[in-house]
């Protein structure tokens, strides 16, 4: 019988192209991770770190003040889609708004405390927050840039001190203590169901040319992020786990890291403003987290603490993710080697919610084949897809050696910025990230540099980040930044500033020497500059502008070396 024959008055088969789905339209919504985590997660805990040592509560204890905060945000007008601001460490009540204010259909608006105070109120006015919550450790910085912040009404302040100074007071705003106003509000709320692509966070790039932009996640975005983050081959997050937050919630929402927690179950270690080696050690001893997230600055100060101070003791952690910027190889064979913990590369923007990639090795590869997949950036989860552009806009292939400009896209990137119109960042539907680089075959991202900072020498491309890397495995060397300078002659050239470890001595002559054999002579920086720290931006990556302004300006001392 032929395939396409029908028998006596059968009905004709339904079309696959027009099969209706039975499954149930449930919205992907971040009021579902705040209800699991607090019903079937309810013992797990956040910690805070404090003056004293440590806090501690439960998941249920904070659903149940993120519904009394919701209850509060609700009696000051807080309603559907008005934004909301932090200006807070990472904490318990930052997590509970972060949890309340999204849930409760508003937007969560983390503001970036480390940025100049003429951005932080730019970006409050253009995001046009009505209420912001502040630590009332930050007090002081917050109290100058109220008055020009023409959209807030009301200012919360967290855990005010008895005896502390006045909260900052400006015309038309309320001020209000966080106890205070949660205090006999019910600890249940009737949380909406939204529409998912409804807007649930916002954060905002770190603006290092022209004004910082503005990004909006979604409800949906931010739950797929929470579920791709957590799985094995990305950060491997469970109930089992307890997360050190050492990211800040204002940079692209603490990685994602909070959500994941609640959709998981897995404990969060909050330090609070305690970032300092030596109390981010002692909080490390007291919570005891087997993994963690950070730049790679802040992993470099506590490798040098707990190098000089033995009876420090970090060895809860097991492993911790490590982006912003490109780590060092060598911090990362110091972690594994002295410390038995793994640092995970990861690459991500705020753009991509972040997380993008991130690199653990296949299975099976072992010594040196697995680190030339560790010290890559990593490889891309399933809803990220991404292509590589030549310099002629031509798609390139991945194959490990072709370099280009790398473009993504997917569920959880962004497609444009709020209310800003940015043409030049997206092509054709996908995300112009500005990393320059090269996709192994089987997907593997390794990131030679900025498309702003390749050194573009006598027509040839400079890796500043490959320079830099083997600069910082000098045993002398605690960091190094490399820039392109004008050069007559080469169009740029190389400037290799670096900081010397305390107590170490090495001449210039001798890191170049370090160098030689490492790239190719060509490469080789001939001029270098020693400096007491490098400039680095609000997230903690090395701030490569301020540095080339620096030396246009002739504020750096230069030694040429031929």
């Amino acid at each position: 019988m032929s395939s396409t024959t029908s028998l006596p008055g059968a009905k004709p088969a339904p079309s696959a192209t027009h099969l209706p789905s039975t499954m149930q339209p449930r919205p992907l919504l971040v009021r579902r991770l705040l209800e699991h985590g607090t019903t079937l997660h309810s013992g797990s805990e956040v910690i805070t770190a404090t003056d004293a040592g440590t806090r501690t509560a439960t998941y249920a204890e904070v659903g149940r003040n993120a519904a009394r905060l919701a209850h509060a945000l609700a009696g000051l007008g807080v309603g559907p889609g008005d934004r909301v601001a932090t200006f807070m460490w990472n904490n318990q009540e930052h997590l509970e708004a972060y949890l309340a204010v999204p849930a409760m259909g508003a937007v969560i608006h983390p503001l970036n405390i480390r940025l100049f105070p003429e951005q932080i109120t730019y970006i409050a006015d253009h995001a046009e927050d009505t209420v912001v919550i502040v630590d009332s450790s930050l007090l002081p910085v917050f109290a100058a840039l109220l008055p020009e912040m023409r959209t807030v009404r009301h200012v919360i302040v967290n855990r005010q001190p008895a005896g502390a100074e006045a909260p900052p007071e400006a015309p038309g705003v309320s001020v209000h203590d966080y106890a205070r106003l949660l205090e006999d509000r019910p600890g249940t709320y009737d949380w909406p169901d939204v529409d998912e692509n409804q807007a649930a966070g916002m954060c905002y790039t770190s603006g290092t040319t022209g004004n910082p932009k503005g990004v909006v996640y979604s409800h949906r975005s931010l739950y797929l992020h929470s579920l791709g983050i957590s799985l094995p081959d990305l950060m491997n997050i469970s109930a089992a786990d307890r997360l050190l937050v050492i990211v800040p919630q204002f940079h692209a929402q603490a990685w994602g890291l909070p959500y994941a927690a609640f959709l998981t179950g897995a404990s969060l270690a909050m330090p609070d403003r305690y970032l300092a080696p030596a109390p981010l050690a002692a909080f490390i001893a007291a919570s005891r987290p087997n993994k963690g997230a950070g730049v790679p600055t802040v992993w470099q100060g506590l490798a040098g603490h707990v190098q000089q101070h033995r009876d420090a003791d970090i060895s809860s952690l097991r492993e911790a993710v490590v982006g912003g910027s490109s780590c060092p190889p060598s911090l990362m064979r110091t972690y594994e080697e002295e410390f038995g913990i793994r640092l995970l590369h990861a690459w991500g923007m705020t753009e991509i919610s972040p997380l993008g990639a991130l690199a653990r090795e296949p299975e099976g590869t072992q010594g040196e084949d697995a680190w030339r997949y560790r010290l890559s950036q990593g490889r891309f989860p399933a809803p990220v897809e991404a292509r590589l552009i030549g310099q002629d806009g031509a798609v390139l292939p991945w194959d490990g050696r072709s370099v280009g400009e790398l473009e993504v896209r997917g569920p959880w990137i962004t497609g444009s910025y709020h209310l800003d119109d940015d043409p030049e960042k997206f092509h054709d539907g996908w995300l112009r990230t500005g990393d320059v680089g090269t996709i192994t075959a089987d997907g593997f991202l390794t990131l030679t540099d900025r498309v702003k900072d390749v050194i573009k020498s006598g027509g040839e491309w400079i890796s500043s980040v490959e320079l830099e890397n083997h600069l910082m495995a000098h045993p002398a060397v605690a960091e190094a930044c490399v820039v392109g300078v004008p050069d007559d002659k080469w169009g740029e050239r190389p400037l290799a500033a670096v900081v010397l470890r305390d107590g170490s001595t090495a001449a210039h002559g001798e890191l170049r020497g370090f160098l030689a054999g490492k790239v190719a002579p060509w490469q080789l920086p001939e001029r270098w500059a020693s400096v007491a720290e490098v400039p680095k931006t609000s997230v903690g990556k090395f701030d490569k502008k301020a540095l080339r302004k620096s030396y246009a300006a002739g504020e750096l001392a230069v030694d040429v070396i031929d």
